[in-house]
């Protein structure tokens, strides 16, 4: 499988709990140091590069040269992201909203753009783009974050209508986890939500039972009550 924002929150749980059980994996992230910690675990079965999604080239370079090794993925998770500071919309710049739209919106379009096309090829995969609760309904002082997130899940389901039979693109929300950007919008309060790795033992499997037949789903990792 493939992954981006490998190395920390809940990327980096995930990919902990794919090699741990035994999946070859593509994942990349920014720091070089936290990739090369996820290769140490792998090993020949995890390649990993620094990439900035932000950059169709570099995205291109990581899937060309994946795939170029054989590993062409089965599923791609393109779960890189980014949250704004809370404020109302008008006092957010325009820079911040900018920043956050590339990663969450042109970050997940190149991860499509670049694996999609092996991935027909081969005619079987399923591709993922992380939404969240907030690209399905909407909370102040977070509207670059909801309208990335409701861009996601516009993609997809466009997405889905254009791969052949036998694929699948899907909208999947994690949940409400305590990560770094939970903790950039709520603070301590984000304490009281499970940890990632708790999350990614649930998460896991069910990223993996993903198939053509959830082909436009918006859907959600099941809580830990279901």
């Amino acid at each position: 499988m493939a992954l981006t924002g490998a190395t920390r929150g809940l990327g980096r749980a995930l990919a902990e709990r794919l090699i741990e059980g035994g999946h070859r994996l593509v994942a990349c992230g920014r720091s070089e140091s936290l990739l090369a910690e996820l290769e140490g675990l792998g090993g020949d079965r995890v390649f990993t590069r620094p990439v900035d999604v932000r950059s169709a080239a570099e995205v291109a370079a990581w899937a060309e040269e994946a795939c170029a090794r054989g590993m062409v993925p089965d599923l791609v998770i393109a779960n890189a992201g980014k949250i704004n500071d809370p404020a109302p919309l008008w006092e957010v710049s325009a820079e911040e909203f900018d920043a956050v739209l590339a990663v969450n919106v042109s970050g997940v379009a190149n991860v499509m753009r670049a694996l999609a096309p092996p991935m027909i090829q081969r005619g079987r995969g399923v591709l993922v783009g992380l939404s969240s609760g907030w690209g399905r309904f909407s909370s102040p002082e977070v509207a670059p974050y909801c309208a990335s997130k409701f861009a996601v899940e516009g993609m997809i389901s466009a997405l889905a209508q254009e791969l052949p039979d036998g694929m699948a693109a899907v909208a999947v929300g994690p949940g409400v986890i305590d990560t770094g950007m939970l903790r950039q919008v709520r603070g301590e309060a984000a304490g009281d939500c499970e940890t990632p790795d708790v999350w990614s033992r649930r998460a896991a499997p069910f990223f993996l039972n993903l198939g053509a037949a959830d082909n436009g789903g918006s859907v959600s990792v099941p809580s830990s009550g279901e």
